[in-house]
């Protein structure tokens, strides 16, 4: 299925993204979806590890263009893997990470100057998400870059990859899986793979999407 969706999508060609993780569910409000990895190689797109569990949005995928800040959907696209947060004090990863303080905050309010940005310290903001929880869930937490760069009012904000304790569970909108195998897929990752992930309802994707 990854191997169709990957030659369905119509996006233009980045020769420099060598790492995708693509995530789709079957049904758009489902929140259980699958979660698959390919590498870039001479002879195309080769999976890297078999089918994993994830969980997403609540109410599944937003169609393409259509997420709005709380509708507990997951956006449609492809979008960048960026900052990677975790509790721990090193990361076996080469991604970009810094250690979780109390201080860091992640702006969810749309009337925010700094509306989807990272802050640090306090915030005029009226709604915010702590990126240090009482749970495991953000232990390790690496930015999905959905609209981030330019920044649009009310499109959603706060889009991470994130641990579950399942692979089942759902999200406000994010992509979260078991600890296991994040640990293996942030071992994988390589910024000088410029990896991505696409994100969808497989019947969207499949239909052509043009990214």
């Amino acid at each position: 299925m990854g191997q169709k969706i990957l030659e369905s999508i119509q996006w233009p060609d980045q020769p420099d993204v060598r790492q995708l993780v693509v995530v789709f569910n079957s049904a758009s409000a489902d929140h259980h979806a699958n979660l698959l990895t390919f590498e870039k190689m001479e002879e195309g797109w080769q999976p890297v590890f078999e089918v994993m569990q994830a969980g997403i949005g609540e109410n599944g995928f937003a169609p393409i263009n259509e997420k709005v800040e709380g509708d507990g959907k997951s956006p449609t696209g492809i979008f960048a893997l960026g900052q990677l947060f975790t509790y721990l004090d090193n990361a076996d990863t080469k991604m970009a990470f810094q250690k979780t303080t109390a201080e860091d905050k992640w702006i969810d309010d749309p009337e925010s100057e700094n509306y989807n940005r990272y802050v640090q310290g306090e915030t005029d903001a009226q709604s915010y998400e702590n990126l240090l929880l009482k749970s495991d869930a953000y232990k390790y937490c690496m930015v999905i870059e959905y609209n981030t760069n330019p920044v649009v009012k009310g499109k959603g904000s706060a889009i991470f990859f994130h641990l579950n304790k399942t692979g089942n569970e759902s999200t406000g909108g994010c992509v979260a899986i078991t600890e296991e195998n994040m640990l293996r897929v942030l071992k994988w990752l390589d910024p000088k793979s410029n990896p991505h992930i696409i994100m969808g309802n497989k019947d969207e994707l499949l239909s052509g999407l043009r990214l």
